[in-house]
């Protein structure tokens, strides 16, 4: 078994958000741009991209549809915006009913509501037309969240879509390349895992984590604003 850290190529998530931000300078004081987080642990890398940026954060929920028999492994992922990316294959290969479908369907839209009503107090996603949309997380495995919310901004309206993430697979980046105008990567690894493998520390990410990242980054905006030129 690969421990977390074996393979290590950052410290935390924080040293992977501060190493993206620094291939993403270009969108430093960018008007009409923000960075846009998976939570939970890809809002911790935003959060130092977001700071090293000057840039609005925000969340945008996407939940993995676990299979029945083995919930590690997504046969989808939903939005908060309603949007769905599914993985036809592996519901063929593990004979996935349409009962057991909309049952996990159930499970993580409650889910999403729950984490709307922590992170944003109940608002809805702000409107991202005419946004260019930095998309962040820790790491893409098998990419079904990441595709998820990749429909969903799609559909937003929005202006420009970058993928910034820590590391994925050659195949998925290159898929990546063909939905978004620019994709960011600090690294492409063909075997994975786990995305911890690539840390020396990958703790868990609590809501209070998400919360307290999101309200640090809006009190550091809203400082700045307030200093005069």
């Amino acid at each position: 078994m690969i421990q977390t850290g074996e393979f290590a190529l950052f410290r935390d998530r924080h040293d992977a958000g501060q190493r993206l931000a620094q291939k993403l300078l270009h969108y430093k004081d960018a008007e009409n741009t923000m960075v846009i987080a998976l939570p939970r642990g890809g809002v911790t890398v935003g959060y130092d991209i977001s700071l090293a940026l000057r840039l609005p954060l925000d969340v945008l929920i996407t939940r993995k549809l676990g299979t029945p028999s083995n919930p590690e492994l997504a046969m989808g992922a939903l939005a908060e915006t309603g949007y769905r990316h599914m993985n036809e294959d592996v519901i063929r290969e593990y004979h996935v009913s349409k009962a057991e479908l909309d049952e996990e369907i159930l499970c993580q839209e409650s889910e999403i509501r729950r984490r709307i009503e922590l992170y944003r107090g109940g608002r809805a996603l702000p409107s991202l037309k005419g946004q260019t949309v930095i998309l962040v997380d820790d790491g893409i495995a098998t990419g079904a969240t990441f595709y998820a919310s990749l429909g969903a901004l799609l559909k937003a309206e929005t202006v420009k879509i970058v993928a910034a993430v820590t590391v994925a697979p050659p195949r998925v980046l290159a898929e990546l390349k063909m939905l978004v105008d620019e994709v960011v990567v600090l690294h492409r690894a063909e075997w994975f895992f786990g995305i911890g493998q690539f840390y020396e520390q990958f703790p868990q990410v609590e809501d209070e984590e998400v919360i307290t990242c999101l309200e640090e980054v809006r009190r550091a905006l809203t400082r700045e604003r307030k200093l005069p030129a």
